[in-house]
C-alpha cells in the first residue's frame, strides 16, 4: 500500500460485546460515523442487556446519537453475511470464533474495558469520564484500523 492510501474497507462489519448495551453500540455508531454508507455495520452483544443513558450520554457529547439503539443479540441477527467481525469482550470472542465454523468471516478481538463495572463506584462525573475513555478509545482504533486517520477527530 503505497503512503497516504487507505486500506480496502469491508462491506460488512459487526461489532459484538456482552451485552450490547455500551461497547459494541458506541464502535458501531463511531464506524457509521466515518464511513457513512460505504460500509454495513451491525452491533450485537452475547446477551441482551438493556440501553445505557451513560453511553448515549457520552456519544451525544461528540454529536453521534445512540439513545434509540435497542440492544440484541447475535442469536437474534437476520443478516450473517460479514466480513469482518470485531469482538469488543472475551465472551464475545468465543462466541465469534463459535461462527466461523459455519461461516466465512475474518474476526479480530480488540479488548475492551466495561465501562459498566465503575457504576457504584464514583461519582457521575467519574462514571462519565470511564465511558469517554471507552469512546475515545474505540474512535481512536477504529480510525486507525479502517484507514480514517485523516477524517473527524473528537
Amino acid at each position: 500500500m503505497a503512503a497516504g492510501e487507505r486500506p480496502a474497507l469491508p462491506g460488512a462489519v459487526l461489532f459484538a460485546c456482552t451485552m450490547n448495551s455500551v461497547r459494541s453500540p458506541m464502535a458501531a455508531a463511531i464506524l457509521r460515523h466515518l464511513a457513512g454508507r460505504r460500509i454495513y455495520v451491525a452491533s450485537a452483544g452475547v446477551r441482551a442487556g438493556g440501553s445505557d443513558a451513560f453511553a448515549a450520554a457520552v456519544m451525544s457529547e461528540i454529536g453521534i446519537d445512540i439513545s434509540g439503539h435497542k440492544p440484541h443479540t447475535l442469536r437474534e441477527l437476520n443478516d450473517t453475511s460479514f466480513d469482518l467481525i470485531i469482538t469488543l469482550s472475551p465472551e464475545a470472542h468465543h462466541q465469534a470464533l463459535e461462527l466461523t465454523r459455519t461461516m466465512a468471516v475474518d474476526v479480530e478481538y480488540w479488548p475492551t474495558f466495561d465501562a459498566t463495572l465503575t457504576i457504584g463506584q464514583g461519582s457521575r462525573e467519574q462514571i462519565l469520564q470511564a465511558y469517554r475513555q471507552v469512546r475515545d478509545a474505540l474512535f481512536a482504533r477504529i480510525k486507525a484500523r479502517f484507514g480514517f486517520e485523516g477524517g473527524p477527530t473528537i
